[in-house]
C-alpha cells in the first residue's frame, strides 16, 4: 500500500474533483483495505456484491476497466484502495449513486469509519453528506449544503459530537443562506477536516496507480 503525505479533503469540494458526477470517498481507522473494501461491498443496497482485485490502476485505468466489463462504466462500481496518514481509504468509480446502505456496520469491532459522498450531477439536488460511524454506531451525519433541500440541514448524532461541531460551523459562519452552495460545502468540509484529522492525498487520488476492486455481483433475490 503507498502511503504519502496527506491533503486535507476539502480539495474534494472542487468542480469534478475526482470524477464526473461527483465524489464517494471512504476513510476508516481500525481496518484494512481488503476489510474495507469488503464491508462496503457488504453494504450494497439492491444486489450482492463480490470483490473481484483488478491490479493497480489509476482512475482513468478503472474507468476502462468498468467499461470493459459492463459496457458502459455507469453499470458497474469500482474501487481504488490505499492508506495515508494514518487513515485506510476507499474512492468509488462508476454507478455509486444510491448503491449503497448508511449502515454504521460498517464500522462493527472497535473501527471509525467517516463518509463523504456528493452526487454532483444529480439534478434534483441532492446535497453533499457526511456520517461518521464508530464502533456499529453512527456518532454523527448531516448535509454539507445545510439547508432542508434534502432532509434535515441540522447535525445529527450523539449529542457530545453534534453540538461541538454545530459550534464549528458556527464559527465559519455557518449556516449562511447568502453563500453559494460550494463555498459552503468547502467551508464545512474544513471543520471536519480539522475537527477529526481526516486527510484524503490528492496527488495520490488523481495521478497513483491505486490497488483496485470492482465490485461484481446479480440482483438481489426479490
Amino acid at each position: 500500500m503507498i502511503t504519502r503525505m496527506t491533503d486535507g479533503i476539502t480539495w474534494l469540494a472542487g468542480p469534478r474533483s475526482i470524477a464526473f458526477g461527483g465524489y464517494s470517498v471512504t476513510l476508516a481507522r481500525g481496518l484494512g483495505a481488503e476489510a474495507l473494501a469488503a464491508r462496503i461491498a457488504a453494504a450494497a443496497r439492491w444486489s450482492e456484491r463480490t470483490v473481484e482485485p483488478v491490479g493497480e490502476l489509476t482512475g482513468d485505468g478503472l474507468v476502462e476497466a468498468l467499461e470493459e466489463e459492463f459496457g458502459d462504466a455507469w453499470d458497474g462500481i469500482g474501487l481504488r484502495l490505499g492508506a495515508s496518514g494514518g487513515w485506510t481509504f476507499a474512492v468509488a468509480y462508476g454507478g455509486w449513486f444510491g448503491e449503497f446502505e448508511n449502515d454504521p456496520v460498517i464500522s462493527a469491532g472497535g473501527a471509525e469509519v467517516f463518509s463523504v459522498e456528493y452526487e454532483e450531477e444529480n439534478g434534483k439536488p441532492v446535497p453533499p453528506t457526511f456520517h461518521y460511524h464508530r464502533d456499529g454506531r453512527t456518532v454523527c451525519s448531516f448535509n454539507l449544503h445545510l439547508d432542508d433541500s434534502w432532509g434535515s440541514g441540522t447535525v445529527a448524532g450523539d449529542p457530545e459530537v453534534a453540538c461541538e461541531i454545530e459550534r464549528l460551523l458556527s464559527a465559519e459562519g455557518l449556516p449562511d443562506e447568502g453563500r453559494a452552495d460550494r463555498e459552503v460545502h468547502r467551508a464545512a468540509l474544513g471543520v471536519l477536516e480539522r475537527h477529526f484529522g481526516l486527510s484524503l492525498p490528492r496527488a495520490l487520488v488523481l495521478e497513483a496507480p491505486l490497488p483496485t476492486v470492482l465490485l461484481t455481483g446479480r440482483s438481489a433475490a426479490l
